[in-house]
């Protein structure tokens, strides 16, 4: 399961159940990220349009909502990966970038992603293979990676799965339609197709995904960026086209506003979390206008950064440990009848545990405006 920061892994099924009880044939995911939302709602029978800024959220999106399992080539891409599996590594710019002058993977792996890459580019572009192969080349770099999920810093020593030799396999790919488009939310959000339900999961603070991922933007690009600090991260990370306005505390409420008021959708929702620069409070009064409002909130362990980010570069701890919990908020506005259903279905689900399995489930409140 390959690991992203905001990933909604525990509300998944929340949220699948949430589409189904609303009826909707027709699904957005807009800050679509890994499409692990958009993936449940294609499962769930909906044609989803699935939206992000991140070139690999692209790809990803290529793979698992616009690729049609019933009308793949399977055999061709399990030929293409026997062919990948078996090239020789060839150190290049990864090799260098990422496992001798920064500690992503170890270099005899960063080696066979320069050969396995190289190959992707020159033989399967412009093919359905092309998204598909690229997708199953970012999971197995993760699963042999040295870091806690974010690209910014690594391990002060090698993963034990840095040791492992990296390995591609297929991604499963869903039956169904669906689109991927690569762009701006605010750009986009008044030329988007009508659709039945909306989901929007926006950043929650300052930190940019297009750092934090770095490594995965490059791999997909494979345009060999100028790299800069411990991390190796691309030069145009200083660029402000690559600075999102929801990663401003001043911007990102009206820019988030006019989200929610132009999405042109019969049900909306909104997931946001009790930490970030939003109240409550505040969330309901922006989906007020669309009708109905109901609030799922959903108490749920913090990312392991958390944790461990109360330590320096050299392992020595520099901080203290905040919060290890927090409350994710899910907010469902539209009709009152679909909003009250699509909330009870919601509270019939067996809770997604926020820990460990056996450690006890999420406890969810829900709440009407």
């Amino acid at each position: 399961m390959i690991k992203y920061l905001g990933s909604k892994r525990r509300l998944v099924p929340v949220l699948g159940s949430l589409l189904q009880a609303s009826g909707a044939r027709t699904a957005l995911d807009l800050f679509t990220g890994t499409t692990r939302v958009a993936q449940e709602f294609k499962r769930r029978g909906a044609h989803v349009i699935a939206v992000d800024l991140a070139t690999y959220s692209e790809v990803f999106g290529r793979c698992w909502i616009e690729a049609d399992a019933d009308g793949f080539d399977h055999d061709g891409l399990a030929d293409a990966l026997r062919y990948l599996n078996g090239l020789r590594g060839r150190a290049g710019y990864f090799t260098e970038a990422f496992c001798i002058r920064a500690r992503y993977v170890q270099p005899f792996n960063g080696e066979r992603i320069d050969a396995i890459r190289d190959a992707i580019e020159s033989d399967y572009r412009g093919t359905d293979l092309y998204p598909v192969l690229l997708t199953s080349l970012i999971l197995a770099a993760d699963r042999v990676d040295s870091t806690t999920g974010l690209q910014m810093a690594y391990l002060k020593a090698w993963s034990e799965r840095s040791y492992k030799p990296v390995q591609l396999t297929a991604p499963t790919l869903i039956p169904g339609t669906g689109r991927a488009i690569r762009g701006d939310a605010l750009d986009l959000v008044g030329e988007l197709a009508a659709v039945d339900l909306a989901y929007v999961d926006p950043p929650y603070n300052q930190h940019r995904y297009f750092t934090n991922y770095h490594v995965w933007e490059t791999l997909v690009r494979w345009d060999a960026p100028e790299p800069y600090g411990i991390a190796m991260k691309r030069i145009d990370s200083r660029d402000d086209a690559t600075r999102s306005v929801f990663n401003s505390r001043r911007q990102m409420p009206v820019a988030l506003q006019r989200i929610v008021d132009d999405l042109q959708c019969q049900v909306l929702v909104l997931s946001y979390n009790n930490e970030s620069w939003l109240t409550r409070e505040e969330l309901i009064d922006m989906c007020r206008a669309r009708g109905a409002v109901e609030v799922l909130d959903f108490d749920s362990r913090r990312y392991v950064g958390a944790q461990i980010g109360v330590h320096n570069p050299a392992g020595d701890r520099v901080g203290v440990v905040g919060s290890l919990r927090n409350v994710e908020h899910l907010v469902i506005a539209g009709e009152r009848t679909m909003v009250s259903r699509m909330a009870a279905q919601a509270g019939r689900l067996p809770l997604p545990s926020p820990v460990a399995a056996g450690a006890g489930r999420a406890r969810a409140v829900r709440s009407a405006r």
